[in-house]
């Protein structure tokens, strides 16, 4: 039997095009630079897709055969001071070593109605959202509300499902007595949505990440809170967007998860 062929290349203008049809990254304002933000090699057969674009997430995309990387979590953010030294130097110096094109997307992978980190952590958690706009709120509409497919009698009994679903462990400020029948999300480092949710009508609000006000107002307003963690809530839109468009241009695509407790 002959080996199958290697998949026909695309250039890498093309992939950068096909993500951002996709995402449309025009339409946000964010934190950093959507799209290209490392140049690689001109010819892509291999996509590795992941959360962030970490040394370990860059060794193994090398050891995978990547011609490009795609994450949420980029290099390069608002207030970044541009010198390459200690860990930045690490990442670049192995990026240009290897010619791997690096391309993220962060506020747009969030947002996609189909498969952004939204999307995809409802889908697993059988969740559907109220059409937009009611079923959005928060700046850039970046937070969705909307109900679970299956019943849960408490906050407490959504932690666990959510647990269960993502594998790990949630913090839950449970609102006694109060069944969470409409539910308000954003994943990763959403705190500041909490006040938002709650205006919005929401029985509890589901993020990634606490900080130390949220538990006062889950308690005072009677709204809970669950962070499921900002890894966690995140490793989802990237492998389906990489996915799809691998699908697109014939191309091999491969997600690869570096565990982060965070």
């Amino acid at each position: 039997m002959q080996p199958a062929a290697p998949p026909a290349p695309c250039t890498r203008s093309q992939l950068v095009e096909a993500f951002d049809a996709l995402l449309q990254p025009s339409l946000f304002r964010d934190y950093g630079p959507n799209g290209l933000q490392v140049e690689g090699r001109e010819q892509v057969r291999h996509i590795v897709s992941g959360v962030t674009a970490s040394l370990a997430l860059i060794d193994a995309a090398i050891a995978a055969g990547a011609d490009a990387i795609l994450v949420h979590h980029g290099l390069f953010w608002r207030g970044h001071d541009g010198r390459l030294t200690g860990w930045m130097k690490q990442r670049v110096a192995r990026l240009l070593a290897h010619d791997i094109n690096l391309i993220a997307y962060h506020l747009p992978l969030d947002a996609h109605p189909q498969w952004g980190n939204n999307a995809q952590l409802a889908a697993r958690l059988g969740w559907v959202a109220d059409d937009a706009p009611q079923g959005r709120f928060g700046e850039q509409a970046l937070g969705w509300l909307g109900r679970s497919t299956v019943a849960h009698g408490s906050a407490l009994d959504l932690a666990r499902h959510i647990e269960s679903r993502l594998g790990r462990t949630v913090t839950c400020i449970d609102a006694p007595g109060r069944a969470p029948q409409r539910i308000a999300w954003c994943t990763g480092g959403a705190q500041s949505y909490f006040e938002t949710a709650i205006a919005a009508g929401a029985d509890v609000f589901v993020t990634g990440e606490i900080s130390e006000p949220q538990a006062h107002y889950a308690r005072e307003c009677g709204v809970a809170y669950i962070a499921c963690g900002h890894h966690a809530s995140e490793r989802f839109g990237a492998p389906a967007v990489a996915g799809l468009v691998a699908q697109r241009l014939g191309l091999v695509h491969t997600f690869i998860d570096i565990p982060n407790p965070a």
